[in-house]
């Protein structure tokens, strides 16, 4: 589903013409509760960087929605940092001179610099890092909306091309929930929006393209050979 296609049936189904801006508020407002709701294997990228000797932040990419998993590459190894509370990290590294490699991690506030805020959120890593090491971030990302026609001139999405359901039903309750519908309208779109997005979940988990190994289902061990033996 493009960009053109979804308002056409926004309006369709509502029977009502909504100006551009609105509509484009309703879209970016179901992307974003579908996007803080489910979390896509697909919608995963990795970023890598360098930590700063005695720096203990990391600045977060400006895509950024959820980790998924943090390494320090030291000697060519993987060593994954553990999530855990600021307070957690504060407490256990209160001296900035106690550096170490890196083994835990938690997200932190905004940087400032000077009383500019240069990023909306960072990581807090701790020990602080000794030298500079090879970071890399595995998460989940935002990405360009469908209906950002200036970095997204194709009109087309992740989730228009494989959910687009959710997105028309989660734009639908938008749209209806501003112009203040009947309730039991709203009620039949929020109803299939959960459904879709019900499925979406499972797809995202993985449930319902794993096979048995992965599932953990119970598996009868092969029946030994008879080689002729009665």
């Amino acid at each position: 589903m493009t960009y053109d296609e979804l308002v056409t049936q926004v309006n369709d189904y509502i029977e009502n013409s909504f100006p551009v801006d609105n509509i484009n508020t309703f879209i970016r407002q179901a992307e974003q509760r579908i996007y803080n709701t489910v979390q896509l294997a697909s919608l995963r990228k990795n970023v890598t960087g360098t930590t700063t000797l005695g720096n203990k932040y990391l600045q977060c990419p400006s895509d950024f929605l959820s980790v998924y998993s943090i390494a320090v590459i030291s000697d060519s190894e993987y060593l994954y940092l553990l999530n855990k509370d600021v307070n957690f990290i504060r407490e256990a590294y209160p001296i900035p001179s106690g550096t170490g490699l890196p083994k835990y991690y938690a997200l932190f506030g905004p940087t400032v610099n000077g009383g500019a805020i240069t990023n909306e959120l960072s990581f807090i890593v701790g020990p602080t890092p000794d030298q500079s090491y090879a970071v890399e971030l595995h998460y989940y990302y935002y990405p360009v909306s469908i209906a950002d026609t200036v970095n997204n001139p194709s009109g087309t999405s992740w989730l228009g091309d494989n959910f687009d359901t959710v997105l028309l039903y989660g734009t639908l309750v938008e749209a209806y929930t501003y112009m203040k519908g009947d309730a039991d309208m709203i009620a039949l779109y929020n109803q299939k929006y959960m459904e879709a997005l019900q499925l979406a979940k499972r797809l995202g988990d993985g449930l319902e393209r794993s096979d048995a190994y992965r599932n953990g289902q119970f598996r009868l061990p092969p029946l030994p050979q008879n080689n002729g033996v009665q």
